[in-house]
């Protein structure tokens, strides 16, 4: 093997494969805020993907439905 210029080149995978996906946990959602520009919560999405955190500003009385339009 440590002669083989062949066998240096490949690497064998070690890793263990990706699970099966499943669904994101629910959101975060940070209440009763002093009202600062009409908004008093803060809804916290983070993609588990990408690493990446959203902060979204929002009042504590919003439908599912006013959260699907702001994505």
């Amino acid at each position: 093997m440590d002669g083989c210029d062949l066998c240096q080149r490949i690497i064998n995978r070690t890793e263990i494969l990706a699970k099966k996906l499943i669904a994101n946990e629910i959101s975060e959602f940070i209440t009763s805020l002093p009202l600062v520009a009409g908004k008093d919560a803060i809804l916290v999405v983070c993609d588990k993907l990408s690493k990446i955190t959203y902060f979204v500003a929002m009042t504590e009385g919003t439908l599912v439905e006013e959260l699907v339009r702001l994505f």
